[in-house]
């Protein structure tokens, strides 16, 4: 039975500037919470473009920012709007700042980027210290490797801004994973700071209303490049295996996802039109009942894709990316040394044969779950703990004090 936290008011911020990943990670948290907590509401603030086309449970809202995008040389550029770049980051910060300042978070949580994109939150975090809030960091379980993180955080100057700004940092992963942030030289004040929650396990959404995008007649693997900005060499590769492979036995569904360029994604439609054991659609708001009913999954590893995997206790095989970051690659790597998944590195020559012995071995893997680590899911029960002691009383007193 849900407890009741009258009146309190959760703020979670995603930069969102590409992918879904950051999007779907923050929504998950949010309903946690409001299933969790009766007069609880949380808002969120995110740049992603399609936020809209996502569902919302009651007492979840949010408050589209203006877009930005990363371009190839990694600097950014307004993504909806014609107007300057320097022009989108002020409305950004105008905008997160006041719905702080009005909406009155009791706890702002942050997701990845301490500092925001090119430091939209800093001064959102100051003013609500100064009101009393409780700013927490969110991290995903690998960040990415030390020695560019480190470079990454020294030039946006955040190690003062965890020292001084935050009260905690969660990891959304386990120890056995690694420390995100080992090898960064921070101080004790900052590393203190960090608990670890376990995974997020996904609600996986009601089906009554789902108009299935597919038939499923027959047992299928589910490959999915999540948002699809980065999966176009995953999609190829597989497709390729199944072109080299004519006798490959197992049916595929293939989402390349919202974001992946559309002159790639039509030239794999049209590949996998002359594959009878093949299909490809864009995008589903609900994949994780596609994945539900697949048994098995390909898919780039990032850290949401990676929970619904363990949630849904899917055999898996992970093709990580380790551009622009090596986060996918060393998750992969690390939960393939616990038992978790399957991957092949990307990196070689992507030998078709090699995917679809990989694919071929898929229905004799183990499930995640026979590796049996203790508190692999268990982050949505222990953020919702942390989250009642901040708001008892005795905490808040503590706290402000």
């Amino acid at each position: 039975m849900a407890e009741r936290l009258d009146q309190s008011r959760i703020l979670i911020y995603s930069h969102d500037s590409f992918g879904l990943g950051h999007l779907r990670r923050c929504r998950s948290i949010a309903h946690s919470l409001v299933a969790q907590y009766k007069g609880l509401s949380v808002l969120i603030l995110s740049g992603s473009p399609i936020i809209g086309s996502f569902d919302f449970k009651a007492r979840v809202d949010f408050v589209r920012i203006p877009g930005v995008i990363k371009l190839r040389d990694g600097e950014y550029t307004s993504l909806g709007l014609h107007i300057d770049l320097e022009q989108t980051l002020q409305m950004r910060e105008s905008i997160i700042y006041h719905t702080a300042a009005t909406f009155k978070p009791d706890i702002f949580l942050v997701d990845k980027e301490p500092t925001g994109l090119q430091g939209e939150v800093t001064t959102t975090l100051e003013m609500l210290k100064q009101q009393g809030c409780i700013n927490v960091l969110g991290l995903r379980d690998v960040m990415d490797e030390s020695t560019q993180l480190k470079a990454e955080w020294e030039r946006k100057q955040v190690p003062p801004v965890l020292e001084s700004l935050y009260h905690d940092i969660w990891v959304y992963g386990l120890s056995e994973m690694g420390n995100p942030i080992e090898g960064l030289e921070l101080p004790s004040t900052i590393t203190n700071k960090i608990s670890y929650t376990g995974y997020l396990g996904r609600e996986i959404p009601n089906d009554r209303n789902w108009v299935s995008p597919i038939n499923f007649d027959e047992p299928f693997i589910l490959v999915t490049a999540g948002g699809g900005g980065d999966g176009v060499e995953m999609i190829d590769w597989v497709i390729r295996a199944y072109e080299a492979d004519t006798q490959q036995p197992n049916r595929a569904i293939i989402v390349t996802g919202p974001f992946m360029p559309p002159t790639e994604q039509q030239e794999f439609h049209d590949r996998c039109e002359a594959l009878p054991n093949v299909d490809i659609l864009t995008f589903d708001s609900h994949i994780e009942l596609l994945m539900g009913k697949a048994f098995a999954i390909v898919a780039m590893g990032g850290y949401n894709t990676f929970c619904e995997i363990l949630t849904l206790d899917k055999p898996a095989l992970i093709i990580p990316r380790s551009v622009p970051r090596q986060e996918q690659l060393i998750r992969a790597e690390r939960s393939e040394k616990l038992g978790l998944i399957s991957m092949l590195d990307p990196a070689g020559e992507r030998d078709p044969m090699q995917m679809a012995a990989a694919i071929g071995a898929l229905p004799q893997q183990a499930k995640p779950s026979s590796a049996k680590i203790p508190g692999l899911l268990g982050g949505h029960e222990n953020i919702a703990e942390i989250v009642r002691q901040y708001l008892e009383p005795s905490a808040q007193e503590s706290i402000t004090a």
